[in-house]
């Protein structure tokens, strides 16, 4: 997909005459690719909620008929990791930050192989990318992926929406022929509590991972003469974990989700990571049994799902927050020390 750029210039002297310009101007400019074409392909599209609202959209990406749980996601950047985390599994992302598309995409920040997610809902998709970094545009990206995006929808009101309901299965079509009562069934014939969405993301084999966080972006990390053997397990992990590991200079055994605890233990690690993944920890119980044959054995630490079957594995219940944290801006509080620290947060 081709793209013109657009360059103009306004004269002052042409708007106002010899007057001084207001202090506040406001423009507005409808652009196109210079051919009177959009630079994407659009199409109308519905995102039918289980409440039974109606949402009437504009399609960017792939095309189709998707069903999804439908979660907010508050970062005002980052939609390329967002696209590509496995916890997303599922699910139909709603961005709140208005603005999205705007550095297009590149391929130095995804954080798995693919992207998992059900589809995107955004406010506003630029018309054009300003990135020295970009490779491809966000609807590009996204239809080569089968991956279904709308865009001129009111963002704000089904983000009070969820914030009151909590998160909502949502049906999102570009299927003209489909009734609204067709969708609306269809949001209450799929759930995604009891499914089992770690098997869909996890690696199949095991194998050993060795990238470090590239030299431009590491701010922190210091060497050390003792290295760690860290067996992960690969419940849907973001590569950037792994980077951060072995930036720390911890040799890094990535292992499926199903992989036994005898074996992880026959490896004779210095720790066990039972990394983030998408979905209810309640429904893979094989996951819990293998946190439940490591526990004691060898130190361990879970982010996200992780931490979640730790939680089940040591007595405890899980159960689904109303709408969950979902954003690159969450504060949170060090109780020892006092300092407030910004968290990135994906829970459901």
């Amino acid at each position: 997909m081709a793209t013109k750029s657009l360059g103009f210039a306004v004269s002052v002297t042409h708007l106002f005459g010899s007057k001084s310009p207001p202090k506040l101007c406001v423009f507005t400019l409808r652009c196109s690719a210079g051919n009177g074409e959009r630079p994407w392909k659009t199409s109308g599209a519905r995102l039918m909620l289980e409440d039974g609202s109606i949402w009437k959209a504009k399609s960017f990406g792939a095309s189709g008929t998707q069903v999804g749980e439908v979660v907010f996601n508050t970062s005002l950047t980052g939609y390329q990791e967002i696209l590509t985390d496995p916890s997303y599994a599922g699910q139909f992302v709603l961005m709140t930050n208005p603005h999205i598309g705007n550095t297009g995409v590149n391929f130095d920040d995804e954080e798995s192989r693919q992207c998992f997610l059900a589809g995107l809902v955004i406010r506003s998709l630029s018309i054009s990318t300003s990135s020295w970094r970009c490779a491809e545009t966000l609807g590009d990206y996204l239809a080569e992926r089968n991956i279904m995006g709308i865009y001129d929808v009111d963002t704000r009101a089904i983000t009070r929406r969820l914030r009151q309901k909590g998160s909502l299965i949502g049906v999102l079509s570009t299927d003209n022929s489909k009734t609204e009562e067709e969708l609306l069934k269809m949001t209450h014939s799929w759930d995604i509590v009891g499914i089992d969405l770690i098997s869909g993301v996890s690696c199949q084999s095991v194998h050993e991972w060795v990238d470090t966080t590239k030299q431009e972006w590491d701010f922190s990390s210091k060497g050390h003469g003792e290295t760690f053997h860290v067996v992960a397990y690969d419940f849907g992990i973001k590569h950037n974990i792994l980077r951060r590991l072995a930036s720390y200079g911890c040799k890094i055994t990535v292992v499926p989700s199903t992989w036994p605890a005898s074996e992880t233990l026959k490896m004779k690690p210095d720790g066990v990571l039972f990394s983030n993944g998408p979905g209810d920890p309640s429904a893979v119980p094989y996951a819990v049994e293998t946190v439940k044959n490591i526990l004691g054995k060898v130190p361990v630490f879970g982010i996200c799902m992780g931490h979640q079957l730790l939680g089940q594995a040591l007595g405890g219940k899980t159960f689904k927050m109303k709408f969950g944290h979902h954003g690159g801006n969450h504060p949170v509080r060090n109780l020892r020390t006092g300092q407030v620290e910004i968290s990135a947060q994906v829970c459901d």
